[in-house]
């Protein structure tokens, strides 16, 4: 068999010294570190970001077009929000945290946001939100800031943490599932990468 053109030409793999897959989620001990460097830096915009994509638990693209009056009812931040998924174009639930909904009022009124503005505006374009690209970015920088390696995390780190970690305290797949607005419980079971291991333990520690 002839060797392929292309590999007389040392062409190099696209995927080479990169990490490929699933990003990873963060510790809880890993959420700690980044949320009180973006307090003492005072960073409020991204400390409203971080702590919402955490409780939310929203894609990136969904996450970026919210607008205010999405998750606030006049001057009040709501503690569960109701979005349309931009992908399934079916609504999903999620809870906000105190602590997140103190961040977000004090970013609202840092950046004098109105009820239809959006949550996160773009410092370039007016009248627009932050791209799911900026968003990414601002990922890296959360995750480097606390000598992460910046490929092994992305936007579904932010989406994946807090599932794996309620996954992990309780292992109700149904209830992750719900969160995450999936249509198909194997979805969840592969977004969450659980494996023959995780699933032996359940059936070991169930009585029947």
């Amino acid at each position: 068999m002839n060797a392929s053109p292309l590999g007389n030409q040392g062409c190099i793999p696209w995927n080479k010294g990169k990490l490929i897959g699933q990003k990873l989620p963060l510790k809880l001990k890993e959420i700690w570190a980044i949320r009180i460097r973006l307090q003492l830096a005072e960073r409020i915009r991204d400390l409203a970001l971080f702590n919402l994509a955490i409780d939310s638990k929203l894609r990136g693209c969904d996450l970026v077009k919210l607008h205010v009056c999405d998750i606030a009812l006049g001057t009040r931040i709501l503690p569960r929000a109701t979005v349309m998924q931009q992908k399934t174009h079916r609504p999903v639930q999620f809870e906000i945290t105190e602590q997140t909904r103190a961040s977000i009022s004090a970013w609202i009124n840092q950046a004098h946001l109105l009820p239809r503005d959006y949550l996160f505006p773009s410092c370039i374009v007016v009248d627009d939100h932050i791209t799911t690209r900026q968003y990414a970015r601002i990922v890296a920088s959360w995750v480097e800031s606390i000598g992460l390696n910046r490929a092994a995390y992305g936007t579904h780190t932010m989406r994946r943490t807090k599932v794996t970690l309620i996954y992990r305290q309780t292992k109700n797949l149904r209830a992750v599932q719900l969160l995450l607005g999936h249509t198909k419980l194997e979805s969840t079971v592969r977004y969450l990468g659980i494996e023959v291991d995780d699933a032996l333990e359940i059936a070991e520690n169930t009585e029947v």
